[in-house]
């Protein structure tokens, strides 16, 4: 009972911690993305990169500058991992194979920060800063350029412009990330969470064996971890180890982290367009699928059927001592449904039914909040797939935000909402039907399924986290999955920004009474009940097939 209790304490203030900064940081993202003021340093770097930070891009354009930025990134990663062994130590790290490389490289410019290595032994010190932490900042501003870059497409008229990506880009690591991530590091050093430079220490055990004490710069790459929910983790067993996470307070500030920019971006689309009563209506839509995504999972995690669950009380295999099961539970949930993959506990683990909940939340497609950026353009392409059905409904084109919403928009908005199940669903099939691919299950039946499912669900949705019953450290694995990340994270970008340049160019049309209004609860109920049917009737076999059908036996 009492740690039911600590648990509810837990999610009410996370609760109103997030409520609290919603209004001030997401009024003041919209600052730093409408601004027309260049800082000093903001100037030099558009001087050396050749950048007219004044001079706004069409979609094409825009797309090409995260489409090249991204490629020089994946091969910039892929290289540094391929020499790593050559670089500085302080201790020896092997050479990543060609494989392994490209699955890392992919994943981290994705946002999605998959690894299928352990962290404190494969990776040396300058990878972990230069390679995989600049990466967290850019994947993570990335996302939010291209979100804003639709928000302006709702919010301009009449122009093929969406603005600067460089400007958009630089500003967000500057302004917005690198900031909270020095506020946060200093905090996590203080809690003690560990930032140095030191060899691997051997020590000796009461038991009279030998123990090896990794060291790192891990409080820095742990901030921005959480903030651009990134995930992965300098160790092994990412957040549940207490040099990643030392205290419940210190999980608590996690979890926030990694749901703030995602539920005040909402804000910062109510300011952009005009009206704050939209980014109510979005953050409402966020706010209840979140809620009762924790709910389930509490309630799953708080089951016990079997004799060793029934004597504890709850189902706490593969759960942090330090943390329990009701503040592991709200971490599995918030980053599920975020992108971020970070974990405090072993979600393979977890009770069938629970597991079916972090696999739905990220087949929601990460948008209670998502990912920064991905989930706020995530859940606009919702609320225009929403207005739709409702035009339907009334004999009439739809539109939303004064836009009218035509084929062109519909065919954006609909290879959107298909890429990422086409991913994930043909991904799995290929590699259930692949001998190759199945030697790597270390589990048969539902479960054997329901780990390749989560596999390639978190890869093409760039979440990151895994079921640990899965051996993907193999030649198909590190490729099939790196190219669903890859496909993942750039295939739904080029529909977002087609999407924005099509609002954009249009002439706006005045409401009418046939118009949807789209900041009330009518309009949050109907996008609430579009997000979970699409995911239902999309994913709803695969789901029978695997956690379902192990949870029911």
């Amino acid at each position: 009972m009492s740690s039911t209790w600590a648990g509810v304490v837990f999610l009410g203030t996370l609760a109103a911690a997030l409520a609290a900064v919603h209004v001030p940081f997401g009024d003041y993202m919209a600052r730093v993305l409408t601004g027309t003021r260049h800082l000093a340093v903001e100037r030099v770097i558009y001087r050396l990169g050749g950048v007219a930070p004044d001079a706004d891009q069409t979609w094409k354009r825009y797309l090409r500058s995260v489409l090249a930025f991204s490629v020089v990134s994946v091969l910039f990663l892929y290289g540094l991992l391929r020499v790593q062994h050559l670089i500085w130590p302080p201790y020896t790290v092997p050479q990543m194979t060609a494989d392994q490389s490209f699955n890392t490289a992919a994943s981290f410019v994705t946002n999605t920060n998959w690894q299928s290595y352990s962290g404190e032994s494969a990776l040396g010190y300058v990878v972990q800063m230069t390679g995989l932490a600049v990466q967290n900042f850019a994947s993570a501003a990335v996302g939010i350029a291209v979100a804003i870059a639709l928000v302006r497409g709702f919010a301009r008229t009449r122009t093929d412009r969406l603005g600067n990506f460089w400007v958009d880009l630089t500003r967000v690591c500057l302004r917005i990330l690198l900031p909270l991530s020095v506020v946060a590091a200093v905090v996590f050093v203080g809690a003690g969470m560990i930032e140095n430079f030191h060899h691997y220490a051997t020590v000796h055990t009461l038991a009279g064996g030998q123990q090896t004490i990794t060291g790192g710069p891990v409080a820095s790459q742990e901030a921005i971890k959480e903030i651009g929910t990134n995930g992965g983790g300098f160790y092994n067993v990412n957040s549940a180890h207490p040099f990643e996470n030392p205290t419940t307070w210190t999980n608590w500030i996690e979890i926030f982290l990694l749901l703030c920019i995602g539920f005040s971006l909402p804000r910062t689309f109510g300011r952009m367009i005009g009206d704050k009563r939209q980014g109510y209506a979005i953050v409402a839509v966020m706010g209840v699928l979140a809620v009762g995504s924790v709910v389930l999972m509490l309630v799953f995690q708080g089951t016990h059927h079997g004799t060793v669950p029934t004597a504890v009380g709850a189902s706490t295999e593969g759960t942090e001592t330090r943390f329990g099961i009701p503040d592991s539970a709200i971490f599995a949930t918030g980053t599920t449904l975020t992108s971020t993959g970070s974990v405090d506990s072993f979600h393979d683990s977890y009770t069938s039914l629970g597991g079916a909940m972090t696999l739905l939340n990220m087949m929601l497609g990460e948008v209670a909040p998502g990912g920064t950026g991905s989930g706020l353009y995530g859940i606009l392409i919702l609320a225009v797939i929403t207005v739709f059905v409702a035009g339907l409904m009334v004999g009439r084109t739809p539109e939303y935000l004064g836009k009218k919403l035509g084929a062109r928009e519909l065919k954006f908005a609909s290879l959107y909402l298909l890429t990422t199940p086409a991913l994930v669903l043909t991904g799995t099939g290929i590699a259930m039907a692949l001998p190759i691919a199945r030697a790597g299950m270390l589990n048969s039946g539902p479960h054997g399924l329901s780990e390749v499912l989560y596999a390639f669900t978190s890869a093409a949705n760039n979440n990151g986290s895994a079921f640990a019953g899965l051996s993907a450290n193999t030649v198909f694995y590190n490729y099939a999955l790196g190219t669903v990340m890859l496909l993942g994270r750039f295939l739904p970008m080029i529909f977002v920004l087609g999407l924005a340049g099509s609002l954009a160019s249009q002439q706006p049309v005045p409401a009418s009474d046939g118009t949807l209004p789209t900041h009330r609860l009518l309009f949050v109920g109907l996008l609430t009940g579009v997000a979970l049917i699409v995911v239902a009737l999309t994913y709803f076999p695969a789901l029978a097939l695997g956690p379902l059908a192990e949870g029911l036996h």
